[in-house]
């Protein structure tokens, strides 16, 4: 059985790691998967895993930055490029097509739908959970709305699909890659957006640094070469691959509000904030999702916010254990999902 997995963006953050976390639950299934990205995706994390890797054209219209005029934009480019995966599906012939978030979502099941296969649309923001709902089975995820309508027909509410691998860290591999001012007697803040490190994270160190004796390692490469300036009293690493050693390192995690990280720091039983509106004024309320387990924060209250989870840390991190558990079984809750519509005649 083969699986084709529509994905959106460049292939380095969130979404190419939820596609490749997904294939590899399908994978344990004994489906054999293969990717489309858009064509100006560069697919970093693909090729360095050597996953089998087509192109198509898989506009965006933003996201949960979208805006009328964007998702208009995207809409009409839409109708034109699902024909041309339409084809590209005919000729590889999948079992089922899996539509990965946002553009990924939408070119994926619209073309499937074209080309009479099944699908499965995995979506996250409001206009994906629109659009493919009103044509296939949607594996709805926290940040999007019909993640709160379990009694929606063919929806099914889902955590984030992690690797589970993420939970095998070691703290003391991470203190051998710490710079030399790093501090073993401190205690260590993590500080990300992901891959992609936007304004309001890369200012989050500085605005505690004064309040806090602690390391303050912050993750990702900057949006804007600018962003640096704020940087410079901070442990910065950069883009990492050893992030599941440095979950084991930190004793307080700070991320933005959207949910890949956050679903693996939890599995991973660290006390979490999710820095509210990080990214384009998004605000998915990840605190209500997991209550007990993660506190929001704005950045005036973060120092505040990092001190109480500090001191209640022990009593948070019993808390985790609960979500950790869910977390954990969401690659394969997904995966029977998908299967099983593979193995149904209806579309």
């Amino acid at each position: 059985m083969k699986a084709l997995l529509f994905v959106t963006g460049r292939g380095v953050g969130g979404d190419a790691v939820l596609a490749i976390n997904t294939a590899q639950a399908l994978k344990n299934k004994g489906i054999e998967c293969e990717f489309v990205l858009d064509n100006q995706a560069s697919g970093y994390l693909f090729k360095k895993k050597e996953l089998s890797l087509h192109k198509t054209s898989i506009p965006q219209a933003g996201g949960h930055a979208a805006s009328k005029v964007t998702i208009l934009k995207a809409g009409f480019k839409a109708i034109k490029e699902s024909r041309s995966a339409a084809k590209l599906c005919r000729r590889i012939q999948p079992d089922i097509v899996v539509g990965i978030i946002g553009g990924g979502a939408i070119i994926g099941c619209t073309a499937a739908r074209m080309a009479g296969i099944p699908s499965v649309g995995i979506v996250a923001t409001p206009t994906d959970s629109k659009v493919v709902s009103q044509m296939t089975t949607t594996i709805a995820l926290p940040e999007s709305p019909l993640f709160h309508h379990p009694e929606k027909k063919d929806n099914y509410p889902s955590y984030m699909p992690i690797n589970p691998d993420i939970t095998w860290g070691d703290r003391e591999q991470a203190l051998k890659t710490m710079p030399s001012d790093f501090d073993r007697d401190l205690p260590t803040i993590l500080f990300s957006s992901g891959s992609t490190l936007f304004e309001k994270m890369a200012k989050a160190p500085s605005a505690v640094q004064d309040d806090l004796d602690a390391n303050l390692l912050v993750v990702g490469e900057p949006l804007e070469k600018e962003y640096r300036n704020y940087l410079e009293s901070t442990l910065h690493l950069g883009y990492v691959d050893n992030l599941r050693d440095l979950y084991r390192l930190a004793e307080v995690a700070v991320l933005s509000d959207d949910g890949l990280m956050i679903h693996e720091s939890l599995a991973c039983h660290l006390p979490t904030i999710a820095l509210t509106r990080v990214k384009y004024g998004r605000y998915h309320n990840m605190a209500s999702i997991f209550p007990g387990s993660v506190v929001e924060s704005d950045l005036e209250d973060l120092s505040i916010k990092i001190e109480q989870i500090i001191q209640q840390r022990d009593e948070i991190k019993v808390k985790t254990h609960k979500f950790a558990q869910e977390i954990l079984q969401a690659p394969s809750l997904i995966a029977d999902i998908i299967y099983d519509k593979a193995n149904n005649d209806l579309i």
